[in-house]
């Protein structure tokens, strides 16, 4: 099946436009995918603007990348117009300093992050080390500073940090994400397990309940941004002014003061905080994320909004 010429040239203004482009699933804001906020993570780390292309909000765009790079899957990474590939390639060219070399960068830091193991941790940890015949500890910490351990094996361009005679295995971009680094054990009702306390994770934002957002939404004291796509939006809407990050909602967002006091709101609440931080972080010391979502809404604000 051949590219209609309409979206081979709509996908080329966009990489003529962009030097580094990534269609993906969501936006850099609000991933909705595991692979797509991998592919976040890495370019996050190189600290080099870039273009996200939400391919979700835009079926044409969706089937059309496929064909135009021959690749099946999203996310898909272009380079100067040159497609690069997946989450997983792009990982690999980040670890190895390719993609650094691509983009004339200095080299990945490797030095290995401080991190502290305490003996409590260790003792739940060197088991299942010892049971992994072959695999050694993972630790990707992403860009929202959201870790994941894995036992697997080890890769030639892994950051190895040490501490209570453990190694544990970083990739580049989570090695300078992990300094200062606690890994503890803590026991509650629900049993034990690991805790990481992590020096340069950023305090969280503050969450309000449904209830709270619209009273404040009705005297004008929030700005309401539903950050879901379309196509959710239309399942569930608000009767009240919402912004949205669509088009150029996101240059409106961003060109408001730094003072307003902005709620942001997703279906459950994990993308919209996804959201906040990333405006937090801009300066919009006010954002607020609006706990539970529309789903939260439906249930305790208006039950005439649908649910799904």
């Amino acid at each position: 099946m051949s590219l209609d010429p309409q979206i081979r040239t709509r996908i080329e203004a966009m990489l003529a436009a962009n030097p580094i482009v990534l269609f993906m699933k969501g936006d850099r804001h609000a991933p909705r995918c595991g692979f797509s906020a991998h592919a976040i993570g890495a370019l996050e780390s190189l600290g080099q603007e870039y273009q996200t292309v939400d391919v979700l909000a835009d079926e044409d765009i969706r089937q059309g990348i496929k064909e135009y790079g021959n690749w099946p899957t999203v996310p898909q990474l272009y380079v100067r117009g040159e497609l690069l590939g997946g989450s997983d390639i792009v990982a690999q060219m980040l670890d190895s300093g390719e993609l650094h070399a691509l983009l004339g960068l200095d080299p990945p830091d490797r030095t290995p992050p401080e991190i502290t193991i305490t003996e409590a941790a260790a003792r739940s940890i060197r088991p299942a080390l010892d049971e992994a015949e072959g695999a050694v500890l993972h630790l990707a910490i992403d860009a929202a500073f959201q870790p994941r351990f894995e036992l697997a094996p080890a890769s030639p361009n892994d950051v190895i940090a040490q501490s209570c005679g453990i190694e544990v295995h970083f990739d580049t971009a989570s090695a300078p994400r992990a300094r200062g680094l606690v890994i503890d054990w803590v026991d509650n009702v629900a049993g034990g397990g690991l805790a990481l306390r992590n020096p340069n994770a950023p305090q969280p934002v503050r969450g309000i309940t449904a209830v709270e957002a619209e009273a404040a939404l009705r005297s004008g004291a929030l700005i309401l941004v539903d950050v879901r796509p379309a196509e959710e939006r239309a399942l569930a809407a608000l009767s009240l002014p919402v912004h949205t990050l669509e088009g150029d909602g996101l240059d409106r967002i961003e060109a408001m003061p730094k003072d307003a006091a902005l709620a942001f709101l997703c279906h459950h609440g994990t993308r919209s905080r996804e959201a906040a931080t990333h405006f937090r972080d801009l300066g919009f010391r006010n954002a607020v994320n609006i706990e539970g979502g529309i789903d939260a809404w439906a249930r305790e604000v208006d039950d005439t909004i649908p649910r799904y």
